[in-house]
């Protein structure tokens, strides 16, 4: 039997999202022990000496709770009053461009890894506070494909030093997992009626 190219189209269209829910992941194998260990290793040599090495902890506590799933890490932020690069930096001590560098270079390898930002929005006022609680400026929620995505892709981009911009830009920062329990964002649900919009399209028009 021949195949026409309406059965073609479709069976493509298929084809993609298959090769996208394979690669966006989300449900894989949870590090073992070794694994864990050798990442740890990995992360202290690299943070050693450097303003984030005292998270070292909070890795260590990070990965206790590995499960292979993917995960959102939320991210509040606050920026220093002018940025603090190392003695000799070629960067200017604005704040938002240090972060603005960073944000630009984490890009590649957030989707090497089938991770994005989901959600990104700066503060806009007030309402209810608690003492001494910092004034956040804006707040990111990544989402990973997993705790072994996120762990070697804070040692990529510390291996070529990208992380130098985050650490000159913030003052304060609060960092922790979510997994959400109600959410409208729904990659693989908007990858496929984008796919079955194009195929729809094309069938019309072949």
């Amino acid at each position: 039997m021949v195949m026409n190219d309406h059965t073609a189209i479709v069976l493509a269209a298929l084809a993609l999202f298959a090769l996208f829910v394979w690669w966006y992941g989300g449900a894989g194998k949870p590090m073992d022990a070794a694994e864990q260990a050798q990442l740890m290793q990995a992360l202290g040599q690299r943070l050693k000496g450097t303003q984030g090495e005292s998270l070292l902890n909070e890795a260590r506590e990070l990965l206790a709770s590995e499960d292979g799933k993917e995960f959102v890490m939320h991210n509040c932020v606050r920026y220093r009053a002018k940025a603090l690069y190392p003695p000799g930096s070629p960067y200017g001590d604005d704040p938002r461009e240090a972060d603005k560098r960073y944000g630009r270079a984490i890009i590649p390898h957030l989707l090497r890894r089938a991770c994005l930002p989901v959600f990104i929005a700066k503060r806009s006022g007030r309402f209810i506070d608690c003492e001494g609680v910092p004034d956040w400026h804006y707040v990111a929620m990544v989402r990973y494909r997993s705790r072994r995505d996120f762990f070697h892709f804070a040692l990529a981009i510390g291996h070529e030093g990208i992380d130098v911009h985050k650490w000159a830009a913030i003052d304060k920062t609060v960092v922790f997992p979510v997994k959400p329990l109600v959410s409208l964002v729904a990659v693989r649900f908007t990858v496929a009626a984008l796919l079955a919009a194009l195929t729809a399209a094309l069938l019309v028009w072949t």
